[in-house]
């Protein structure tokens, strides 16, 4: 995912934690429906006005449009988030586990 991908992303995701549609969101911050959903698939840059507006729109803080690290699901992010919690299972999710992997791979 690139920059702007992201970005969408994470303004599609504090839209619906706030329970707004696209068209209820577009409408409290001025703009059409359509650019919205550009924006949130990544094909548009919001104006920094328009990113204020959405911040305003939401009750968040500008800040809050740019942490969208864990979207950044890469594999080895994945692995990692895996084998921490792996070591927080005990033995008897840890034998429920195999049996899953074991059920999902081969």
């Amino acid at each position: 995912m690139n920059t702007k991908q992201l970005l969408g992303a994470r303004i599609k995701e504090l839209r619906k934690l706030r329970n707004f549609s696209q068209e209820e969101l577009a409408e409290k911050v001025g703009i059409a429906s359509k650019h919205l959903s550009r924006i949130e698939v990544g094909k548009s840059f919001p104006s920094l006005d328009t990113l204020e507006k959405l911040a305003t729109a939401l009750n968040l803080e500008l800040k809050d449009f740019f942490e969208f690290s864990h979207l950044l699901n890469t594999r080895e992010k994945l692995k990692e988030n895996i084998v921490k919690l792996l070591n927080e299972a005990d033995d008897e999710k840890l034998r429920l586990l195999m049996k899953i992997i074991k059920a999902v791979l081969v």
